[in-house]
């Protein structure tokens, strides 16, 4: 899978997740900081995250990620 297509589906899930616009997502945006996204919200966009993309991640290593960037980065090791 493309790089761009994890990306788009990453700020779906986002968006989605934590009831924003999309268009608001940048790759560059910082979940807590940038999204106001707290600790329960943070395990919801993991859940989804596994879930849209039919991946068991390691959750602790996923609750490192703070950024989108780094989301379709990690995401994407679990696709290779």
């Amino acid at each position: 899978m493309e790089r761009s297509e994890i990306q788009n589906r990453v700020k779906s899930v986002i968006a989605s997740v934590l009831e924003i616009d999309e268009s608001t997502i940048g790759d560059d945006t910082n979940f807590i900081f940038d999204l106001g996204a707290d600790s329960m919200q943070s395990l919801e966009l993991v859940a989804a995250f596994e879930e849209e993309f039919d991946v068991e991640m390691d959750e602790d290593k996923a609750l490192e990620v703070q950024t989108v960037s780094d989301a379709v980065g990690f995401i994407g090791t679990y696709l290779d």
